[in-house]
């Protein structure tokens, strides 16, 4: 008992060990291999796992693979993504999105982030379905709606990484991170409904998952609108620049841990609180100085959580179980996620003329753009495990690594594309960050 005591890692020692490893790691990447920083971070995370896996299978006496596991078990990746880094991430990436360009593309970005993350939903889990029948998957249908759910949303994170790097035009940049900061909340909603009802072995319910979807979405964008509102008054009595960034940082620890308790949605409550913080806030309730240092902190916080989560999604490649039935569904995984999201956004963005973008190439951008992350990851290691776990995280890898690696590698060059083809209806403008 006191050596599997001993054994255990400290919270300080596990951050510490990550922080130092995302530090090493991005040094080496930045001087030798030179890939974009979150694009090198998950490649040598992705190596170290394989690498660790074959050590471990050449020299049986060697146990380093089975040392990471039981570290990243005990780091717990999606409690610590969930319930720790989201609201973070969320609220440092709504702080920079300015809020009268978002309410300009207001109809799209509901749209994208409802009914788009809806449809994406269904059509992965009719096309996986088929997939699976014709694989003789021992997997009841529910579960390929599950895995349709947690793949459905683009990732903040990665989204607005990108947005950051790239002078995307003012109105699509508006649609994409507006889009980036909502559809992650409502994915999160659908993905729990659905999985009580796949857990339950329960018929589901059109009606009590309205009900529910009601209740999650509706508490959290009301209580980010309340915590924002606080904070923002809060900003506004003072001008004291280090009480006020420990402000936004009760805002975002104090709310998140509000929904968590209440079980209503803690990211769309980090998203709304974030929009007005950051404009609201950031425009009337700041000196010049306050706002240096708030929009800092929180880029740092920004970059290092980015890097600490991208090199954790490539090393939990290790607890990978890879067969025939795994690889064949993993591969299928990735022209399925992108034909749903292309007709989702089809639909969300054709459907109605007040909907449409008027940006030469905005479809494409959203498409390709549509990148997923650590929260589709988090959410497929949540899983019950079995067989019905080892093939939709095999699945859920099988798309974000692809969407790290290929899709946010490339986005830039689609991009300038666009902008050389459509250079009049695609000219550069203001951005959307402050």
């Amino acid at each position: 008992m006191h050596e599997t005591a001993s054994s255990a890692l400290s919270a300080f020692e596990l951050a510490a060990i990550l922080v130092v490893a995302s530090a090493l790691l991005g040094w080496l990447n930045h001087h030798f291999i030179k890939l974009p920083h979150i694009i090198g971070l998950t490649v040598m995370g992705a190596l170290a796992a394989i690498v660790l896996t074959a050590v471990d299978a050449v020299v049986p006496g060697i146990t380093l693979d089975d040392w990471v596991t039981e570290t990243l078990q005990q780091l717990n990746f999606t409690e610590t993504l969930l319930q720790g880094m989201l609201s973070f991430l969320l609220f440092a990436g709504a702080l920079h999105v300015d809020l009268d360009r978002l309410k300009v593309a207001w109809l799209p970005v509901l749209l994208l982030s409802t009914v788009g993350v809806l449809i994406s939903t269904v059509l992965v889990g009719l096309a996986m379905w088929g997939v699976g029948m014709l694989l003789s998957l021992p997997i009841a249908p529910i579960w390929y709606f599950v895995f349709g759910a947690l793949i459905a949303p683009t990732d903040p994170v990665s989204v607005l990484g990108v947005l950051k790097e790239e002078n995307v035009p003012a109105s699509l940049q508006s649609a994409v991170a507006g889009e980036s900061l909502f559809n992650d909340g409502v994915g999160i909603v659908v993905f729990i409904i659905l999985l009580g009802a796949a857990v339950s072995g329960n018929d589901f319910s059109l009606s009590e998952g309205a009900r529910l979807f009601a209740i999650e979405a509706g508490g959290g964008i009301l209580v980010g609108l309340v915590f924002g509102w606080v904070g923002y008054r809060a900003l506004a009595s003072m001008d004291e620049y280090t009480l006020e960034v420990l402000i936004t940082l009760a805002v975002v620890m104090g709310g998140y841990a509000l929904c968590s308790y209440l079980h209503i949605s803690g990211p769309l409550a980090m998203a709304v609180a974030g929009l007005l913080i950051g404009n609201q806030g950031v425009t009337y309730a700041m000196s010049d100085v306050t706002r240096d240092y708030v929009i800092k902190f929180w880029e740092l916080v920004d970059e290092l959580l980015n890097s600490v989560l991208f090199l954790l999604i490539g090393l939990e490649m290790i607890v990978l179980t890879v067969g025939f039935d795994e690889a064949a569904l993993a591969l299928v995984a990735i022209p399925i996620t992108l034909a749903a999201r292309a007709i989702g956004i089809l639909v969300s963005t054709k459907a109605i003329p007040a909907a449409r973008l008027q940006d030469k190439g905005a479809g494409r951008v959203l498409w390709w753009g549509g990148l997923r992350g650590g929260i589709s990851i988090a959410l497929a290691l949540s899983l019950p495990p079995g067989e019905t776990r080892d093939l939709i995280l095999a699945a859920t890898f099988a798309a974000v690594l692809f969407s790290v690696l290929v899709q946010r590698a490339t986005l830039g060059r689609l991009i300038e594309k666009l902008k050389r083809d459509h250079a009049p209806a695609v000219e550069d403008d203001a951005p959307t960050v402050h």
